[in-house]
């Protein structure tokens, strides 16, 4: 593969847009396509959506030739190669849902040439490549494998983590043939100093979900852990940073009030579902999923039994949100459990607001949309305070100083001067002070 391949990237998102400006600043010519017309507006005219690229690295890339589209205005049958990078999220009854995937691929389909390499890049299921996504591109009436080459190379972006999408992050690729393989690893060493080639799409594809699937099975371990360690009176972030001296066999992880993001809540579902086509039911992956999603109303209990050492009831009481983004210092609230935290303490009568420096305007799960406030209001006018996501920005050391009560999931008030008694922490009790 040369730099003098011309390549179409849809979907401009954490995956995306990174991804589009690596090939750029390569030297290839990249157009992007994402069918949401106010990104596509967002980002021509050089603002940048993502916390990972800065406006000023956006505008380079425009300048050196990438273009951004919406769908209709793609020029798909010029491209070389043509790179699927959209959601996959799952329904409301936790199963796939490929409608974002298929809807790309019908859009290649429309415009496929003889010749081209096709590459999925959003996380799914072993065999979407190679059955309903291979199966709408040939009802082009061209094959895979023969008139046009398919492959899937999983992303490894890390949001917040502008390193995650460096060269030096080994990728993967699977793809129908060899000669797809080779022309695909080739096109990614373009970007990646370490592209490892594996048997199939399939492989890839489960490759991506293990390591996915991995983090929240031991995100859930850590879950119950914490759950246990309140019974029995024991603060489990203690015990965690004594087993993490230990220089091997031992990985750390921490709990919280929930996963978020794109990743770690939806995979393990992709990954179960899969396996019940085969008569597997995978419950350690679905239970560790279930222990996971199960930890926001374990917060909402948290915050009521904080009101209730103070004779307060959570029915009327004034309760203030501290982060909303699904983790730490970005803007990203996809799937953030602060969304089932808030929608949860709704549901038993409280008035929540939230503030969040990154996120603007937040829903909760059950479709209630409120603007983020100002520090000094939360503070001043609320019953108590619960911190979801500890951003940088956020000054928690006025929020454990002056705040008289706090109820922390995330260990934020450690180190911190905190009022005796005054907060309760996940996983720990309360706090001495």
């Amino acid at each position: 593969m040369t730099t003098d391949a011309r390549i179409a990237i849809i979907g401009l998102g954490y995956v995306g847009l990174p991804l589009s400006i690596a090939f750029v600043e390569a030297g290839l010519t990249v157009e992007g396509i994402d069918a949401h017309a106010p990104r596509v507006a967002e980002l021509s005219g050089g603002r940048s959506p993502i916390d990972d690229i800065s406006d000023e690295r956006l505008a380079r890339a425009l300048a050196a030739g990438l273009t951004v589209v919406e769908p209709d205005g793609a020029s798909l049958a010029s491209a070389d190669v043509v790179v699927v990078c959209v959601p996959t999220p799952i329904t409301k009854s936790k199963d796939p849902d490929l409608g974002p995937v298929l809807s790309a691929a019908g859009l290649i389909r429309e415009r496929l040439r003889a010749g081209q390499l096709i590459i999925l890049q959003s996380t799914t299921f072993p065999g979407t490549t190679t059955g309903p996504f291979r199966e709408e591109l040939e009802r082009s009436g061209l094959s895979a494998g023969v008139d046009f080459d398919l492959a899937f190379a999983p992303e490894r972006v890390n949001p917040g983590d502008p390193a995650s999408a460096s060269k030096g992050v080994p990728r993967l690729i699977g793809a129908t043939t060899p000669k797809a393989t080779s022309r695909a690893a080739a096109l990614l060493r373009l970007i990646n100093d370490d592209v490892r080639e594996l048997s199939s799409p399939d492989a890839a594809e489960l490759a991506k979900l293990l390591e996915n699937v991995f983090r929240n099975v031991n995100i859930a371990l850590i879950n119950q852990l914490a759950l246990l360690c309140e019974r029995m009176g024991i603060d489990v972030w203690e015990v965690i940073d004594a087993a993490a001296t230990k220089p091997f066999g031992f990985m750390r992880f921490t709990p919280g009030p929930g996963v978020g993001g794109h990743c770690i809540p939806v995979d393990p579902y992709y990954l179960a579902w899969r396996a019940r086509e085969f008569g597997f039911v995978d419950r350690f992956v679905e239970l560790a999923g279930d222990i996971n999603y199960a930890m926001p109303r374990h917060v909402v209990d948290l915050v009521a039994e904080a009101l209730n050492d103070r004779g307060r009831a959570l029915k009327g009481a004034r309760v203030g949100v501290i982060g909303v983004a699904f983790k730490p210092n970005v803007r990203d609230a996809r799937n953030s459990p602060a969304a089932e935290v808030i929608a949860g303490l709704r549901g038993r009568g409280a008035t929540v607001t939230y503030h969040d420096p990154h996120v603007p305007s937040f829903r909760d799960t059950a479709g209630e949309t409120s603007e983020s406030v100002e520090l000094d209001g939360l503070i001043a006018e609320c019953d108590v305070l619960v911190v979801v996501t500890a951003h940088r920005a956020t000054d928690l050391d006025r929020v454990y100083r002056e705040a008289g009560l706090v109820v922390d999931t995330v260990n934020s008030s450690a180190g911190r001067e905190v009022r005796p008694r005054g907060v309760l922490r996940l996983g720990a009790g309360w706090s001495a002070g």
